[in-house]
């Protein structure tokens, strides 16, 4: 396992764009527009954070650019991820929905604009692709790449898709029980960075024993430990929360190191455990991996 540079909240890593990313963000899925939403990104801020997360199918875009405004921090000084939604795919509708998404925000530009998800089908895929280029080259979004993306959707879009920029993250759950490393491995070979999105399991196995004997010994959570596994393997990480204590908790991950031992167990716990449902299927409790879609 190769060493990863951790110093702090600060810590980053260079996409292939050129331009940097915090290896730790906040993520605001779930977070409800308005206060609720608000004052979790200003808790946040506040707490050093310096990349924000959110989607436009989370509709609370609005809330993260008041909350941003109201730090007093530089913009350039925040990076702000959003996201296109499957329903906004196609080229005319991916630069409108940029546009909109922008206004929103509030700002004159997105740090990183993803493809939510690939289900709406490659021709749709490769539409919104060119109107991604096309953003980036305007300048209204620094960075691009995508979400929930598994080998043979990237595979499609490097050798495929006459695409003239690869992406600069793909953005997939990752965590001990769910290592994905097929598409971690395919990331890493072609200068993809992976970000990681349900860290933590959603709380599904904070009381899995191999967790709580190494969060023990080394007097940390669970979720603590579950951060720093996704760090140290070389991954973006993004836990969402809205609530002051758990967002200041989750950013105190820098102060110890999971040996190279405690990393492989937590890794050997795989078993390919989605926790992500469709927000279309929730209702029949069908599990959502968009990353098997054709």
């Amino acid at each position: 396992m190769a060493h990863v540079e951790l110093t702090g909240l600060q810590s980053s890593i260079k996409l292939s764009s050129g331009h940097s990313i915090p290896r730790l963000g906040l993520g605001v899925y779930q977070s409800e527009e308005g206060q609720e939403a608000e004052n979790a990104v200003l808790y946040a801020l506040q707490a050093g954070y310096r990349h924000i997360d959110t989607a436009t199918s989370y509709d609370n875009e609005t809330s993260v650019g008041n909350a941003i405004r109201k730090s007093g921090i530089p913009r350039n000084d925040i990076f702000v991820t959003t996201k296109l939604t499957e329903d906004d795919q196609g080229y005319e509708s991916t630069l409108a929905a940029c546009n909109l998404s922008l206004k929103k925000l509030g700002l004159e530009y997105i740090d990183l604009y993803l493809i939510h998800s690939p289900l709406c089908g490659s021709e749709l895929r490769q539409e919104s692709w060119k109107a991604m280029e096309k953003l980036y080259a305007e300048g209204k979004v620094k960075s691009i790449g995508v979400s929930n993306y598994g080998v043979h959707h990237l595979k499609e879009l490097l050798e495929d898709s006459g695409a003239t920029i690869r992406p600069a993250v793909n953005q997939i759950e990752v965590h001990p029980w769910l290592t994905r490393t097929d598409i971690v491995s395919f990331c890493n070979a072609n200068n993809i960075a992976v970000e990681s999105y349900s860290p933590l399991v959603q709380g599904h196995k904070l009381q899995d024993p191999t967790l709580v004997k190494i969060a023990s010994a080394h007097s940390k959570t669970p979720a603590q430990v579950l951060i720093r596994w996704n760090l140290q393997r070389g991954n973006i990480v993004i836990p969402k929360s809205s609530k002051k204590q758990r967002i200041v908790e989750n950013a105190d991950v820098f102060g110890f190191e999971l040996s190279e031992d405690e990393v492989k167990k937590l890794a050997a716990l795989n078993e390919n455990y989605v926790t992500g449902k469709s927000y279309v299927r929730v209702s029949l409790n069908i599990e959502w991996d968009p990353t098997v879609a054709p």
